[in-house]
């Protein structure tokens, strides 16, 4: 069993719940104004990883078949057999009562939502079967980490002094602001990825891209169009939150990181896709997140 577990958690790359896991800590920095309890901080750690796994499980389940048709996922060990749809469908079980029983404990508008969050993640799945904007559901998904670290702290949204309160609004807008530039930074990325799979797609009716639907070229220009959209957001984050100079400076290397990302990858050229995502956008998240940490925590507490 554990040698399937270990199989298992390198096909859905549990290392990279690194992706959306520091834009909800930045959240939560903010919503609590400092660190948080030990209590709350583990619940929103078991919550992200719980809620990506079942989500990347249940994604390897719903799409056997068609890896077992693309020669780029014909070796995934969910269709070679070394991990059985049974063990899939456990694990994701499993995971999916985690992830309820954690929002549970956080409190009780998180326990209420934890069933609707948990439909978007797994949804995801199913949606390259009916829409090529399949893309922007996953950046739902993913953008949503900010809004659930907020709640999981505050409990509601009401706006927070020096925050909604300065400003006047009737509601908390940060973690609103940083879920919509995680929206379009992951669609973003997700459009250079789904690349890989232009051929395949496109000679298979049930399947559905924006690759697919507009062609390779197209779809890249998309998606730096995006990842400007979203580095837009970020600096609207900063200025709404009155982010300082360690903030800046990440988003000047979040911006490098996101020009080399493509700058490496072209229409003709797709070998370094997986540098471009993987590498890269993991970088991404982190530096932003030291640098709120720096300046939310380390620095404020000096």
């Amino acid at each position: 069993m554990l040698a399937r577990l270990a199989i298992l958690f390198d096909s859905i790359k549990i290392a990279h719940s690194v992706f959306a896991l520091p834009f909800a800590l930045v959240a939560m920095l903010v919503a609590a104004g400092e660190w948080p309890s030990l209590q709350a901080f583990a619940l929103i750690v078991l919550c992200m990883v719980s809620g990506r796994s079942a989500a990347m499980a249940f994604n390897r389940w719903a799409d056997r078949r068609f890896d077992a048709e693309n020669p780029r996922t014909q070796a995934r060990p969910t269709v070679t057999g070394a991990v059985s749809p049974g063990f899939l469908l456990a694990f994701i079980a499993v995971c999916s009562a985690i992830f309820v029983a954690g929002a549970w404990f956080l409190n009780p508008l998180c326990a209420a939502l934890a069933l609707p969050v948990l439909a978007i993640l797994l949804g995801y799945s199913y949606a390259k079967r009916f829409t090529s904007l399949c893309h922007f559901w996953l950046g739902v998904s993913l953008g949503l980490a900010p809004l659930g670290a907020h709640l999981a702290i505050r409990g509601d949204l009401a706006p927070l002094d020096g925050l909604g309160a300065a400003w006047g609004l009737p509601f908390e807008l940060f973690p609103i602001l940083l879920g919509l530039g995680v929206l379009c930074w992951v669609a973003g990325f997700d459009l250079i990825y789904a690349c890989q799979d232009y051929e395949h797609d496109r000679g298979d009716a049930r399947l559905h891209s924006l690759p697919k639907r507009i062609g390779i070229a197209a779809a890249l220009k998309l998606s730096s169009a995006l990842h400007v959209l979203a580095m837009a957001l970020l600096i609207a984050v900063g200025v709404y939150a009155g982010m300082g100079g360690w903030y800046y400076g990440a988003l000047t290397i979040v911006a490098g990181l996101l020009i080399y990302e493509h700058a490496i990858v072209k229409p003709d050229d797709l070998s370094r896709v997986n540098v471009a995502f993987f590498t890269l956008n993991g970088a991404v998240s982190l530096v932003l997140f030291a640098a709120v940490l720096v300046e939310r925590v380390l620095l404020s507490g000096s």
